[in-house]
This record gives C-alpha cells, sequence and structure tokens, in this order.
C-alpha cells in the first residue's frame, strides 16, 4: 500500500508538471498572435482616427454623437474620489451630452466628499448624478446595474475609483461605435501612476503590461473571446441587456458579463494605445486580496460559463483559448502541488527512471516557464521604448508570482467548492494620502514561509542526488514563498506598529 500510495504521488506530480507545461506553452501562442496581428491592427486605428478627425468635427456641431454615461462606483475611497471625479468631468465631450454617475456605497466621510465636488461642478454645468444605494447587494456589480436603470446615455463609460481618465478618452473611444453598430465594447490600457514606488509596484506593473500588452491585443485581434478589465472601458448599452445585465454570483462581473455580450453576437475592440493610468497596490497584503479576487472569480466564472461555451458553434481554437484564458489561475495550485511532491517524489523513486523523467520534465518546465518572462519582455518591448530599463525587475515579478500560490490556490479551492464570500476593495493611496485603509494580513502568509524553507531542503536534496537540471526550478520556488511570506509579515508589522 506504501509503495502505491508513493507511486500514485509520482503520477499526480508528473501529470501535474505536464499540465503547467502546456499552460506556460500557450504564452508562445499569445506572442505569435500578437505579433501577427499589430500591424493590421495599427492600420485599423489609424484609419478610424483620420475619418473622424478625434472627433473634433462632431463635437462641434453634435451632429449624430451619441451621448454618455460616465459611471464612478466608489466604495470609502477617500483618498482617491475627488480625482477621478474631476477626471471624469475634463474629458472632452459636450457637456449636455454627458451624464457623470457617481455610484456612492460608501459608509464613512468620503460620501461628504463626493457631495461637495459633485456640487461644485455641477455648478459649472457638469451633469452629475449621486446615486446611493440602502445595502450594498452585488456590490460593485450590484451598484453598476442600479446605476444602468437610471442611466440616460447610449454609451456607458465605467472608472475604477483609482483611475484617471485622460481628456481624450470619449475622443478616442466613440469613433468606433460610429463605425461599427455591432461593437458592444472598447477596453483600453491600464498605466501605472505609481510604478517607481517600490520593487513590489513595478514588478506588477510589468505583469499587468504582459496582459494588457500581449494577451488582450491578440485575443481580440484574432477574433477570440476578450474580456473587460472591470474599468477603463465603454459599452453600448443594448449589448449590456442582451448579454443578461450585470450579476454577481461570482467575484469578476466584468470577465462574466464580457462572455455573455459575446455569446449573443456583440463584437468587442481592444486599444494598446489608449493608456488609462491608475494605482497599482503598495501593500503585499493589499496586492494579495485582489489577486485572490481575481483568482476566485475567474474560477467562478469559468465554471459558470464553460459548460456553454464547449456547446457554442465557435471554432475549436477559440474554444480551447477561452478555456485556457477562464482557468488561468489553475496553474497556482499546479505549483503549490508541485513544490509539495517535489521531495517525496524524488526521495521514492528509482534512481534510473527517475533521472530520465526528471531530465525531460526539467527541460520542458524551464522551456515552459521561460515562456510567461518572453511575454512580459515583447509587452515592455511594445509598450516602452526604453523597455531594457524596465525588464531588470522582471526577477522580482517571477517571485511574487511564484509567491501568490498559496494565497491563490485558496481562492480556487473556494470557488470549486462554491465557498462564498464578499467583494473586497483594494485599498488605494491616491495623491491625498489622508485615509488610511488596511487589509489585515492573511493567514497564508506563514504557509508561503513553511512552503519556503520546504523548498529550500527539497533543493538540497536534489543538488545532493545530482538532479541539478530541477535545481532552477526549484530555487525560484524557494525564493518566491520566502520573499511573498516575510514581504507580508514585514508590512503588517510596520502598518501595525
Amino acid at each position: 500500500m506504501t509503495e502505491l500510495f508513493f507511486k500514485a504521488l509520482a503520477i499526480i506530480y508528473f501529470m501535474t508538471a505536464g499540465t503547467l507545461v502546456i499552460y506556460g506553452l500557450n504564452c508562445y501562442i499569445m506572442i505569435f498572435l500578437f505579433k501577427k496581428g499589430t500591424k493590421k491592427a495599427e492600420a485599423f486605428r489609424k484609419s478610424i482616427y483620420e475619418q473622424s478627425g478625434d472627433l473634433s468635427e462632431y463635437t462641434a456641431k453634435h451632429q449624430g454623437l451619441p451621448s454618455i454615461t460616465t459611471q464612478l462606483p466608489i466604495y470609502n475611497e477617500y483618498n482617491v474620489a475627488e480625482r477621478v471625479i474631476k477626471a471624469a468631468c475634463n474629458m472632452k465631450y459636450p457637456k449636455d451630452l454627458h451624464e457623470v454617475q457617481v455610484l456612492d456605497d460608501s459608509t464613512d466621510e468620503t460620501s461628504e466628499l463626493i457631495a461637495k465636488v459633485a456640487a461644485d461642478l455641477c455648478a459649472i454645468g457638469h451633469d452629475i448624478k449621486i446615486i446611493r444605494r440602502k445595502n450594498r447587494t452585488g456590490f460593485k456589480a450590484g451598484a453598476l446595474a442600479e446605476g444602468l436603470k437610471q442611466a440616460k446615455g447610449e454609451l456607458i463609460a465605467i472608472f475604477d475609483a483609482d483611475f484617471v481618465p485622460p481628456e481624450d478618452y470619449l475622443l478616442k473611444t466613440v469613433p468606433f461605435f460610429l463605425e461599427n453598430s455591432d461593437l458592444g465594447l472598447v477596453q483600453a490600457r491600464w498605466g501605472h501612476l505609481n510604478r517607481r514606488v517600490s520593487l513590489l509596484t513595478r514588478a506588477q506593473s510589468i505583469g499587468i503590461d504582459g496582459h494588457f500588452m500581449v494577451e488582450q491585443s491578440a485575443r481580440n485581434w484574432s477574433g477570440l473571446y476578450m474580456n473587460f478589465n472591470g474599468t477603463a472601458g465603454i459599452w453600448r448599452k443594448p449589448a449590456i441587456y442582451d448579454g443578461g445585465g450585470w450579476q454577481w454570483d461570482t467575484l469578476t462581473e466584468d470577465m462574466d458579463l464580457s462572455y455573455r455580450v459575446q455569446f449573443a453576437g456583440w463584437k468587442t475592440l481592444y486599444l494598446p494605445d489608449l493608456v488609462v493610468p491608475a494605482e497599482i497596490p503598495e501593500d503585499i497584503s493589499a496586492f494579495k486580496s485582489q489577486q485572490f479576487r481575481w483568482a476566485k472569480g475567474s474560477i467562478q466564472t469559468a465554471i459558470k460559463l464553460l459548460p456553454q461555451i464547449f456547446t457554442t458553434p465557435s471554432s475549436l481554437f477559440k474554444k480551447i483559448e477561452a478555456f485556457f484564458h477562464l482557468t488561468h489561475y489553475m496553474v497556482h495550485p499546479m505549483m503549490a502541488i508541485l513544490a509539495v511532491l517535489a521531495l517525496p517524489v524524488l526521495l521514492t523513486l528509482d534512481a534510473a527512471p527517475g533521472a530520465v523523467l526528471f531530465v525531460l520534465l526539467a527541460v520542458l518546465l524551464c522551456f515552459a516557464m521561460a515562456a510567461p518572462s518572453t511575454m512580459y519582455i515583447v509587452s515592455q518591448q511594445a509598450a516602452y521604448y526604453n523597455w531594457k530599463r524596465k525588464i531588470v525587475f522582471l526577477p522580482f515579478l517571477v517571485a511574487v508570482g511564484t509567491g501568490l500560490a498559496v494565497s491563490n490556490t485558496r481562492a480556487v479551492f473556494e470557488a470549486v467548492c462554491g465557498i462564498k464570500s464578499g467583494f473586497i476593495r483594494t485599498p488605494k493611496k491616491g495623491n491625498r494620502g489622508i485615509k488610511n485603509y488596511r487589509v489585515k494580513m492573511p493567514w497564508t502568509a506563514v504557509l508561503e514561509i513553511i512552503l519556503g524553507f520546504h523548498c529550500v531542503v527539497s533543493l538540497f536534496f536534489y543538488l545532493s542526488f545530482g538532479k541539478y537540471l530541477v535545481g532552477p526550478f526549484l530555487a525560484i520556488y524557494a525564493a518566491g514563498f520566502l520573499f511573498t511570506g516575510f514581504l507580508t509579515v514585514v508590512q503588517s508589522f510596520i502598518k501595525n506598529g
């Protein structure tokens, strides 16, 4: 029985590693599709902008312009509320065609600040409505749904509280809706207001760029399913209703609605050259909380929508990529499994077959592990002229990404088991920095440190057994878990001290 048990562990280990390799290799497909579609997409965007002239002629005469409602969902965001409301009002567009909805669910002094700012802006001609609910049913999704009932606009722009839309945002997105009546969503790229604050924010910025510069572009330009990222996007109102409206049975209502809208036949468009800057979490606990929500919500959405995706008349390739897209966070429990089982598998495998398997697996793992980093490098090349200075922080992203495996494994487990949890807002510092919103230190930090030391011990045994090819893999895991775990503890003590 003992022998069968350890053989079963080995089988789980190698199957998990093989699956992780497949997820990694899919990054190369994203890179290929991004490179393939870049020139055609750039030419299309250029032609639309040339035809519209940045809407200057339209805005002067108001001819054919759609009315727009900009929604700003806010919950206890004292540090950033004023900034985002003013930025929304500063977007260039005829005032009589632009309504700003402040969806205020706040329970602190943020509501008083919002009322004052809104009153000042209304006095100079802006159309601002403050919508407050008696309860936070559905959290952000519920607020958006309530605002949609009262929205006057044909198009609905959405910005989270920590985003600062540029003045030309509407001028750069509306022309595409005028060009294509089947277009339901236009998504802009996220920028970074506080990239240089710390190693953590620099690492996060690279990860965000990888998703927004390469993955989103590749999916959209290749006719694959693309998701709304919850903010910095603009919708056609009928598309939201045709997709079934905002629903809150997952923590990623944005991804959920995006797919349902595309099921209903609406098109989506991604604009990588339209950048909306936002804040990156500066605290590791806040970052983990954000990632936990995204991981759990993505798996909840996968469970909800994959059965329908598999029955659609879409191509097999589109269905496969949708599967990878929705289940991407499964890589974290797989990484945790490999970290835990590496040592027992080494100690129980026979030397000869074990050596062959480990060499093969190590080569494949190295190739697959290099795929995300390659994608991040490509994204930096495409987005910044000084990209070489930025990729020096890539190792910190690898460490943080690995360290998230414990927390996100819990998120995936809760999603699969149907465990419900509330929408936890990511605190923002903003340009005021007055109100100190905190996220409690997650208990998973202890597990991260324990698993980090376990990987150190595993690395020692692997090297002593002469299995050097697996060494880098375990070294990365050890560094990632220890870095994330200790950083969580240190920052928590500093903030609470």
